[in-house]
């Protein structure tokens, strides 16, 4: 896909160092863009690459078709709208803590 940009470049995941929530609240000024008008957010950056991990690039349109909020009123609400969609969607990876934790 010809994306608007690198997907791992500055405005994505950094060299693969940030992906799905944090490329997402990169987009975001928590202090001028709240309440958030989705469908402007969409409007705006719609096609913007989101990293999801290391494999799996998806435009930020198809994660935002699961939000169900119209408008966000601050940062933690697009936060928990946004987690909800990526988990109800199996857009959020996570191998859980006992992936990282070692037995004796």
């Amino acid at each position: 896909m010809d994306w608007p940009h690198d997907p791992d470049g500055e405005q994505g995941s950094e060299g693969r160092r940030q992906y799905g929530h944090a490329v997402i609240a990169k987009k975001v000024d928590e202090e001028e863009d709240f309440p958030l008008d989705v469908s402007a957010f969409i409007e705006e950056y719609g096609d913007d690459p989101i990293r999801i991990d290391h494999e799996t690039v998806v435009p930020l349109r198809e994660i935002f078709e699961h939000v169900e909020a119209s408008e966000f009123e601050d940062i933690v609400s697009m936060h928990q709208g946004v987690g909800r969609a990526m988990r109800d969607n199996d857009l959020w990876f996570y191998e859980g803590a006992d992936q990282f934790t070692r037995t004796r």
